[in-house]
């Protein structure tokens, strides 16, 4: 219906090269009739954690075959593929993967270092059987998370080991990998990552529709996202398509145009000529005192009309961006 007034994918139809979605399973009971509707935005399905070691063989092929009649790749997880590791029975998962349907083998280090030369024959034994792979970085617990040249060196052996995307961790999506205690886009960490790979490189973990947002939102339509759950698969695809929703303003509706004192209407009019912006320099634009500089920001930002975010440059900076320019 009206489909002229949605914007185009860069990549329609499926197998998508970027802008892909990735969900979990978690054993979520699935209504046919409604997944059928959101399955075009759907790349790929993550079998949660170990759940294939603990369902019956049968089941597993079933609820894989499910996948695939809607043209969706499947994935395990990152910790079954480790616990296998650890196990020293690689090779015998892979054997059972391939047979039940699996199409991807998900690997990361999350419980265990590997070096290039031991990820280069886990590698190599994922192809012999056919199967495609994916390597993910970082760790899952808060307290114990890679310093940025760690990261960088384990993204960059990820890319030479031929991973098709790599995975950036982020367990619940809180204090772990490129997000903040509030689960908030570390913009300054992830500048450094995409200074020296290109956002397409990246599959980023966003458990959460404010991250889903926000990362559409700096990088575009073709940003990689993965946990996504179920029920947010629209609001995803409604903002890679150009649409304004509620996840991503935190608000539940738009306005047009700025409402409410004269200072708020003239922050916004000089934010819409030079963003990002920060307070200082809209206090040497305007010549407007400090006092008033904030409360106009806290009315822009009630209304849904501007977005803040921590400067690439210094990170204790909070810069503004127009909403109309970064996010519709």
């Amino acid at each position: 219906m009206l489909e002229e007034y949605a914007k185009n994918r860069v990549d329609v139809k499926k197998p998508r090269s970027e802008g892909r979605t990735y969900i979990i399973d978690k054993l979520e009971g699935l209504d046919r009739e409604n997944f059928e509707t959101i399955a075009p935005f759907i790349d790929v399905v993550k079998i949660y954690g170990v759940l294939p070691l603990l369902i019956s063989e049968d089941t597993l092929k079933k609820k894989i075959k499910f996948y695939h009649n809607f043209d969706i790749k499947v994935s395990t997880g990152s910790t079954i593929s480790e616990y296998m590791i650890a196990e020293d029975d690689f090779d015998k998962f892979l054997g059972e993967a391939a047979k039940v349907g699996f199409d991807i083998i998900e690997v990361g280090e999350n419980s265990a270092d590997l070096n290039f030369e031991q990820k280069k024959k886990i590698t190599e034994s994922i192809l012999a059987k056919r199967l495609d792979f994916q390597w993910k970085v970082g760790k899952k617990d808060p307290r114990h998370q890679l310093q940025l040249d760690t990261l960088l060196s384990k993204i960059e052996e990820g890319v030479k080991l031929g991973s098709d995307k790599v995975v950036l961790e982020a367990n619940e999506g809180i204090n772990v990998g490129i997000y903040d205690e509030k689960g908030s886009v570390r913009w300054n960490f992830v500048g450094a990552l995409t200074a020296k790979f290109p956002p397409s490189t990246f599959i980023f973990e966003a458990p959460l529709e404010s991250q889903q947002s926000a990362l559409i939102a700096e990088f575009g339509q073709r940003t990689n996202l993965a946990e996504v759950r179920v029920e947010a698969v629209s609001s995803v695809e409604s903002l890679r398509r150009g649409f304004p929703t509620k996840a991503a303003f935190s608000v539940s509706h738009l306005s047009k145009n700025p409402e409410g004192s004269p200072g708020a209407k003239f922050v916004y009019f000089v934010m819409k000529s030079k963003h990002p912006i920060d307070q200082v320099e809209l206090m040497n634009l305007t010549n407007l005192p400090r006092r008033t500089i904030q409360s106009a920001v806290e009315e822009l930002k009630s209304q849904g009309l501007i977005i803040e975010r921590s400067s690439l440059e210094d990170a204790r900076k909070k810069v503004y961006i127009p909403v109309q320019f970064e996010w519709i």
